[in-house]
């Protein structure tokens, strides 16, 4: 994945003859089949098929009408920027040459719940690269802008958050942890009528246009009021998605748009990257660059982070440019002379103001002063792991292991993980239904049996159905939420969310071959849960093997560096 050997910078910018095909971003998605609401947004037009190696497709001796349908999937289909929220860390160094009026101007947002606050030092830091072709106040971006985008002709867009960078900073500053979220991982989400499970790019789309058409609804008409209110809905569903996925508290947010990561990229004088391969991605993101260390304009920069057509693994080959990206930033303001340019110096700053959204409370200015007290900290990047891919309701999503994935966040961030409790704390009165979805026959049986044993009252035992999923999960009707959230602990945190499939009084469990039954209910039970090594990488435990999964996705390395190192060369 990664080689840190370097090499002189050779400028890549326009070329002669070079062209871009416009592209447009992944739209909203259709509704879950998983899922049984009623109210389902619009899908703004049809999700482009592709190879999951992100091979192109073959154009030769295709019909008018496939030439016709490619187009229209290459215009439906477009993965945006990723790491647009990356010039957020880049700009705090401002502040560290005196600059102190950084704080007033920005954007403000809600979205952080008032308990996760104060984390006595601790920073917890989520970085979101939202994909539109609005500004915030909803309107559209000029065609000179989205021109230089290559974003189409700004009817495309929609809103899914494509970047998402879980960034811990403790208070000692020895040692800062990033997570970068494939946006295509499919997890449970919660206040979102018609979905139980989405990807978590989606959390943020969904939930804005839910609450907006309860807006209208009351007679609120279109506008900028309409804007802000949909997007602080679409900020707070995409914090508390991470803050279940990952178990872990989120006290600091930051959200960038398209066009801001263009802008921004553009006022540091660009940016520089390494590839360990050439690639030619002009059918797609436009991304057309030799192997080796180079130096890119904010357009091709786009571009760079932008692709996951050609790479040996997609989307999560993608999440490591992302991190090459933020290394690279971060020398630059250390390095080009950004912040001794008075001309450049203002021009960040007022990119900042204009397309960059702050959590309520955060000073960037104390941010900036305690980030240095250290000399120069080291940066671990990591890619939480994928187990598998899959196709659900005609879309490609990333099949993922909630409680590995907690596990791994909280050992990186010192949170300690509770222990499962071996009995419920409160006295169940739910009835459990139990369905096997695990591929091992009687299975569901054990599980009622062990639950039944510990209190639960037994209700139907089944084979799972297509719109159960496979992945294990607790659902639960109206009235069931304490016994559900208990069910949940109990097995290590499963993922929890209401479902109006569930009857009232019931609480639903999906055994999924992802299930893992703690000695504290069967202390015979044999583990073969796949969980997550400490380079990312999937595995299989059992009483007397230890292997590694050939087949899952590859999540790449962990990669140190510091500021002022050498930019990591990647795929």
């Amino acid at each position: 994945m990664y080689d840190d050997a370097t090499q002189p910078l050779p400028v890549v910018g326009p070329q002669p003859g070079r062209t871009r095909a416009p592209e447009t971003p992944t739209p909203t998605p259709r509704r879950s089949r998983r899922a049984q609401g009623d109210s389902t947004p619009p899908r703004a037009s049809r999700r482009r098929t592709e190879d999951r190696r992100g091979r192109t497709p073959d154009r030769k001796e295709r019909t008018a009408a496939e030439r016709e349908r490619d187009k229209r999937l290459r215009l439906a289909g477009r993965g945006i920027m990723a790491v647009v929220a990356a010039g957020v860390m880049g700009i705090t160094g401002i502040v560290w040459y005196g600059e102190t009026s950084l704080d007033q101007g920005f954007t403000r947002s809600g979205a952080i719940s008032p308990e996760d606050v104060n984390l006595d030092g601790d920073i917890n830091m989520l970085l979101i690269g939202l994909d539109t072709r609005k500004d915030l106040n909803g309107n559209d971006l000029p065609k000179d802008i989205l021109d230089q985008l290559h974003a189409g002709d700004g009817t495309e867009g929609g809103y899914n958050a494509n970047s998402l960078i879980l960034v811990h900073i403790p208070k000692d500053l020895k040692h800062i942890v990033a997570f970068s979220i494939p946006r295509d991982d499919y997890v449970a989400v919660q206040g979102i009528p018609g979905y139980d499970h989405a990807k978590i790019k989606e959390s943020y789309g969904l939930k804005k246009y839910t609450v907006e058409e309860k807006l209208k609804a009351k007679g609120m008409a279109e506008g900028p009021e309409l804007e802000r209110q949909g997007r602080e809905a679409g900020r707070a569903s995409i914090v508390q998605t991470v803050k279940a996925l990952t178990g872990v508290p989120i006290n600091r947010f930051a959200e960038v748009s398209l066009a801001g990561f263009y802008d921004l990229a553009t006022a540091l004088g660009g940016v520089d990257v390494c590839l360990n391969h050439a690639v030619d991605d002009s059918y797609y993101s436009g991304a057309q660059f030799p192997a080796g260390p180079q130096h890119l304009d904010g357009s091709d920069a786009l571009a760079f982070v932008r692709q996951r057509h050609g790479l040996e693994n997609g989307d999560l080959d993608r999440t490591h440019r992302q991190q090459a990206f933020l290394t690279s930033v971060a020398n630059s303001m250390k390095s080009s002379g950004t912040l001794t340019n008075p001309g450049r110096l203002k021009a960040l700053i007022d990119v900042a103001h204009k397309d960059v959204v702050l959590s309520d409370g955060w000073s960037l200015t104390d941010f900036a002063t305690t980030l240095g007290r250290a000399d120069s900290p080291s940066v671990e990047f990591r890619t939480l792991p994928v187990l598998r891919y899959d196709n659900v309701d005609g879309q490609d999503v990333n099949v993922i292991d909630p409680v590995a994935i907690k596990k791994t966040v909280r050992e990186a961030f010192g949170v300690s993980t509770p222990a499962a409790p071996s009995a419920p704390i409160v006295t169940p009165t739910s009835t459990l239904d139990v369905v096997n979805a695990s591929g091992t026959p009687g299975q569901a049986a054990k599980v009622s049996k062990l639950l039944t044993a510990k209190g639960f009252p037994a209700g139907e035992v089944a084979n799972a159905s297509y719109a159960d999923g496979t992945s294990s999960t607790v659902y639960y009707g109206a009235g069931a939420d304490t016994d559900a959230k208990q069910v949940s602990e109990m097995f290590g945190g499963l993922p929890v969310s209401p479902s109006t499939s569930v009857s009232a009084g019931h609480v639903k469990l999906v055994v999924g071959s992802d299930l893992d039954i703690p000695a504290t209910l069967d202390p015979t039970a044999t583990s073969t849960t796949p969980t997550t090594t400490a380079n990312g990488s999937s595995t299989s435990l059992s009483a007397t093997t230890d292997t590694t999964t050939s087949d899952a996705p590859d999540s790449g390395k962990p990669v140190t560096t510091t500021i002022g190192s050498k930019i990591p060369c990647v795929n």
